[in-house]
């Protein structure tokens, strides 16, 4: 099994910001579909954007405006930069890649993911 690091989780207020990172020796050349998702307690795990090997991102409307996903092919990582960060922002931060590239674009499932991080906790108080 792959494995996928994240970082750069913790603690921010309401509106404030944070980057996440997630590495791994599969990110050799950044062409698969790699994804960022959350879970928050007692929910559902739901994706937050994805990016595909041609750097077209998907972003959940919740999102849209606030947060970029966007790869570092030098460092082999993947990152979400999260701003205007809201209370109901605050879940377990997930990276997860696909074994390919192809419709990435509808792939937003859990089980469309085949590797995935430990995740990083992300906590925003008011």
């Amino acid at each position: 099994q792959e494995r996928l690091v994240e970082s750069g989780g913790g603690s921010v207020q309401v509106g404030g910001s944070l980057t996440l990172s997630c590495m791994s020796p599969i990110f050799v050349d950044m062409t698969r579909c790699v994804a960022w998702f959350r879970q928050a307690p007692g929910k559902q795990r739901e994706q937050v954007a994805s990016i595909d090997g041609k750097d077209y991102a998907v972003y959940a409307d919740f999102v849209k405006g606030r947060f970029t996903i966007s790869k570092d092919t030098a460092k082999r990582s993947l990152n979400l930069q999260m701003s205007s960060l809201k209370s109901e922002d605050t879940a377990i931060y997930y990276c997860a890649a696909r074994e390919w590239d192809w419709n990435c674009r509808t792939a937003v499932l859990e089980s469309d993911f085949a590797y995935w991080g430990q995740g990083t906790q992300v906590t925003v108080s008011s």
